[in-house]
């Protein structure tokens, strides 16, 4: 038996870094998985690296109620229903002072990270309640806790899933449906790719050096080690575990 054996999972921003190791680590447990991304040819392209008949997909964008509410019932429409939401999906924005930052950009960054996390659990809510409770994990980030110069409008989206986190876990806590953050530091990702070239344009690979030098444990995450405390909080060995952040920094929460 797996640790998710019979267990039904969505997972927005699904088809790359932490979402498509997350989906691999879920569908090894035993569960079945429904991978949502906006990009078809990028879906396709994680359905078929992942090549399990447990693995589905459908393109949609977060930041649209009718989209969540049309991914949700797929999911219980090919699957049974609803266990497990893993709100990965988000967008790093632009690299600049905030007096400088762009106000659509930064609307953008909210839209997706903040509205599009709650529109997945909003339309999740219902669906994990008629199977007797789920579990909800929320991606959030280092820069959730603390600041970072340069990416005011991301970090304040990280923020703020804190805070709809915790009251979504209150909400949810008569019905047991969990909710948490798991909060990475850098993690080998194609979005930490695009901010070290913002740091520094035009040297990425000085940026990154810089970067993981900082990080007590001394490098950037992998995506496996993020999907890995993913798992553990989609399971029921967390069942009692709600409302909580948890960090997965390589120490950098310690500095």
């Amino acid at each position: 038996m797996g640790r998710l054996s019979d267990k039904v999972a969505v997972i927005t921003g699904g088809a790359g870094g932490i979402g498509l190791a997350a989906a691999k680590r879920f569908v090894d447990e035993g569960a079945k998985v429904l991978l949502v991304d906006l990009d078809q040819t990028s879906l396709e392209a994680a359905v078929s690296e992942i090549d399990s008949r447990q693995l589905s997909s459908f393109a949609a964008d977060v930041t649209s109620s009718a989209d969540c509410e049309a991914f949700i019932a797929s999911a219980v429409k090919q699957f049974g229903g609803v266990d497990i939401l893993l709100a990965n999906a988000g967008i790093e924005g632009d690299v600049r002072p905030m007096m400088e930052y762009d106000e659509a950009t930064f609307d953008k960054v909210m839209a997706v990270n903040v509205k599009g996390v709650w529109l997945s659990m909003k339309h999740a809510f219902a669906a994990m309640k008629n199977r007797g409770g789920g579990s909800i994990v929320v991606t959030s980030s280092t820069t959730g806790i603390k600041g970072t110069r340069g990416i005011c409008a991301y970090t304040t989206s990280k923020h703020a899933v804190t805070g709809l986190m915790r009251n979504a876990a209150l909400e949810g806590a008569a019905d047991n449906i969990r909710v948490n953050t798991v909060n990475p530091s850098p993690t080998e990702t194609m979005m930490m790719r695009r901010l070290e070239d913002g740091f520094t344009p035009g040297a990425p690979d000085a940026a990154h050096e810089t970067i993981a030098t900082s990080i007590p444990l001394a490098r950037y995450g992998q995506p496996e080690d993020i999907a890995n405390i993913m798992l553990f909080l989609a399971s029921d060995e967390s069942r009692y575990m709600t409302g909580g952040v948890y960090m997965a920094d390589g120490g950098v929460s310690a500095t």
